[in-house]
């Protein structure tokens, strides 16, 4: 299957000729399907940033290219400028690019920057509105009178209502309360189950990415060194935590229960993944789990066999009977 957007042996050097040059992408081939929804992950100045500024042309490669539906997107000026329109780009903490009056013209500003007729517009503006769960009554607001999350909800909404085919968030629950990120997440996964787009999520949270992603695609040193599915990217546990990333919370549990001995399954990265495993082992017998947490113990009275008389018992049992005889 062709992927909708992808890089082949992506090379980016800011500062070329200077003393200040510096590769944050070496040679990087990355690829993304349609209706996908991947995670890229990488400590601060791995380059990820600078990857996903490349997918909708902001960046322009120092080597290699970028490729939207097979086609490379900078063979023409208007191929780029379309592409823009295809590829949605949400930069971390977005609310910060809000100046309209109303949250409905800021919504707005993009589909009219597009050409679109006046019911189009109107259409995707309450459509985005309602993939981000924001209420009619809002939008007639001023963006700057709302709280902190439902301006991150409108700045998101403003680049859906573009409909991109491929939606990149730059840490889109940077900085909001667990609420908070679970709604924004929410939103995305609407978008991305309604529209079937391609989501890409760049983020820091080992745990967000574990719940949210298909795919997850490490970035180190301006390379790729890992991609695959959750449960083998997080097989490499040792390594991500060489690189600053480690790995989920509960696949550390886990990892640390089959040190102790203990019949669990080392793909274990969510609380849902983690209940039906510890159910699995209790499944198979309480006390194997038990003696393989808590390791075999000495016996003590409560769990001797009481239905068999101790060695002394029967030692005294026998010599009384045999001075009953004499």
């Amino acid at each position: 299957m062709q992927a909708i957007i992808e890089t082949r042996q992506l090379t980016h050097t800011y500062s070329q000729g200077t003393p200040f040059e510096h590769t944050a992408l070496d040679r990087v081939d990355f690829s993304a399907q349609a209706g996908e929804y991947l995670a890229v992950i990488g400590r601060t100045g791995s380059g990820k940033s600078t990857l996903i500024q490349h997918l909708n042309g902001l960046l322009k490669p120092t080597s290699g290219q970028v490729l939207f539906d097979g086609a490379d997107i900078w063979e023409d000026k208007s191929r780029t400028r379309q592409v823009r329109c295809q590829v949605g780009l949400v930069f971390q903490y977005p609310e910060y690019q809000l100046f309209e009056e109303t949250v409905y013209q800021d919504i707005a500003f993009g589909p009219k920057n597009m050409g679109l007729d006046g019911d189009e517009v109107d259409r995707r503006v309450k459509q985005s509105a309602r993939f981000v769960g924001l209420e009619p009554g809002v939008l007639e607001k001023s963006p700057f009178d709302l709280s902190g999350g439902q301006k991150r909800r409108v700045a998101i909404a403003g680049v859906i209502a573009m409909e991109p085919r491929v939606l990149v968030l730059d840490e889109p629950t940077a900085g909001l309360d667990p609420s908070g990120s679970a709604r924004i997440l929410d939103n995305i996964r609407t978008y991305h189950q309604e529209k079937n787009a391609c989501i890409i999520l760049v983020s820091h949270s080992m745990e967000e990415v574990a719940r949210e992603a298909e795919r997850l695609v490490v970035i180190h040193k301006g390379a790729v060194p890992f991609s695959g599915p959750p449960e083998e990217v997080f097989a490499h546990g040792d390594e991500l935590e060489a690189m600053g990333l480690g790995v989920p919370a509960m696949t550390r549990v886990f990892a640390r229960l089959r040190s102790m001995g203990v019949d669990v399954p080392p793909s274990v990265y969510t609380i849902p993944q983690a209940r039906e495993a510890i159910l699995a082992a209790l499944h198979r017998g309480p006390r194997k789990a038990a003696l393989g947490l808590y390791g075999e113990r000495k016996k003590e009275p409560a769990d001797m066999d009481v239905s068999a008389p101790p060695a002394e018992f029967g030692m005294e049992q026998a010599s009384s009977d045999e001075k009953g005889v004499r």
